[in-house]
């Protein structure tokens, strides 16, 4: 079997933005809020990263204000927002009903709340948005949800242990991948 060469492996810096300005136990996803001091976290980013690297965002104003202090334009792509949680963005989680909550926990990559989307679908999306990359490695500021399940697919994690995987505020995770997502 011929080896693997630089060019067919790709370098991803996993950013997750800061703690999010948002009162505790209210459920978000795509609720577009900001981070905890972004500029603090970018400066022990930025010792952290190679230079120069492009630097690829969410829309989202938690990970693109992050990413404006890693470089000032950086591509931002919708693919790296995270999870829709649909009718569930910005209740308090003990205001969903517990039906709602127990087929989720029945399905878990599977199950999408009304009017949003499941688990499998961000990892889709996500996936797709790496397919996508054409540079050998790149700096990516998201959300744990798209880490998480990055990186669950990279490690071949059955969905049950996806939420197992960690991904700490203003974490850095470095991953090498094959050109073929694997």
């Amino acid at each position: 079997m011929p080896r693997e060469s630089a060019a067919d492996r790709l370098i991803l810096h996993l950013i997750r933005h800061p703690k999010p300005l948002v009162e505790p136990a209210i459920c978000y996803g795509r609720l577009d809020v900001a981070g905890e001091n972004p500029e603090l976290v970018a400066t022990r980013l930025l010792a952290e990263l190679p230079p120069g690297l492009p630097v690829y965002s969410s829309p989202l104003r938690r990970c693109r204000e992050l990413a404006q202090f890693l470089q000032p334009q950086p591509t931002i792509d919708r693919r790296l927002a995270e999870m829709d949680f649909g009718d569930w963005e910005g209740q308090p989680w003990d205001a969903i009903p517990r039906t709602e909550l127990d087929a989720w926990a029945a399905d878990i990559a599977g199950y999408a709340p009304p009017g949003g989307e499941s688990p499998r679908q961000l990892q889709q999306r996500a996936l797709a948005f790496v397919a996508g990359l054409t540079v050998p490695e790149a700096v990516v500021v998201t959300h744990a949800g798209v880490i998480r399940v990055l990186l669950a697919y990279w490690q071949g994690l059955p969905a049950e242990q996806w939420s197992n995987v960690e991904i700490s505020f203003g974490s850095h995770t470095v991953t090498r991948i094959g050109r073929r997502g694997s």
